[in-house]
């Protein structure tokens, strides 16, 4: 597995839980905003920490901790993500999967295999956008099934589950976001995400800029998301 580096300990990625955040490296999706440029460049198969070394750690941690965030980058990506998935739940941890939506199959094999507890699905604007955003790796047609095979898997109550939409001007605006609202899933949270800027996006080149804290508000006031 190519571990591209973790967070020991986090409270706030998996909702009501203590968890280890776990970043594989390599994506499909090339967002200019993405602020894990570092992470996403890390697909090379060289991984930063042995996959023996992780499971370790998490042996030693069950007491304090209660699930596993597999984040990235795109997890999905990865050959060996169920079998990885299968030996942390062997540990008695919950798994949280953050995820672009891309490899829909990949999404059924865990949710059928009981290898994941909470999904969070990136929506990454309305439709006709979504190559203008992501690059051309990225499949609408993936995507819609994605989020289908989520939200049925919530309903059905194999899974806690969400969508979520990183907002910055240049990408997405009000107009977008209600077109969003009006394809998603009823009954599964939507959260809109503050772009962030960490100093190393994946497109250096790039003026991405945040609204406003007040703007931020309105917005899910008017579209009934949650706001982080």
């Amino acid at each position: 597995m190519n571990i591209a580096g973790i967070v020991k300990s986090s409270f706030i990625d998996h909702p009501g839980k203590a968890s280890t955040v776990v970043f594989l490296g390599g994506c499909n999706f090339q967002c200019g905003y993405c602020h894990n440029s570092d992470i996403i460049r890390a697909g090379d198969g060289k991984a930063r920490l042995e996959e023996e070394e992780f499971l370790a750690f998490l042996k030693l941690r069950r007491r304090f901790l209660d699930s596993v965030c597999i984040s990235g980058g795109e997890p999905t990506l990865h050959s060996d993500l169920c079998s990885f998935a299968k030996k942390i739940k062997e540990l008695g941890y919950e798994i949280k999967l953050d995820t672009n939506g891309s490899m829909p199959a990949v999404l059924k094999e865990m949710i059928d295999g009981r290898l994941v507890d909470y999904i969070a699905m990136d929506i990454k604007g309305p439709w006709q956008k979504y190559q203008s955003i992501a690059g051309e790796a990225a499949i609408v047609e993936d995507v819609k099934q994605s989020m289908e095979i989520v939200a049925a898997a919530v309903k059905a109550g194999q899974i806690l589950g969400e969508y979520r939409t990183t907002v910055c001007k240049e990408q997405i605006g009000w107009e977008d976001l209600a077109e969003i609202r009006r394809f998603l899933p009823q009954g599964i949270p939507w959260y809109l995400q503050r772009f962030r800027d960490s100093g190393k996006l994946l497109d250096e080149a790039g003026k991405y800029t945040a609204y406003s804290d007040e703007d931020m508000k309105e917005m899910g006031k008017l579209l009934c998301a949650s706001v982080r």
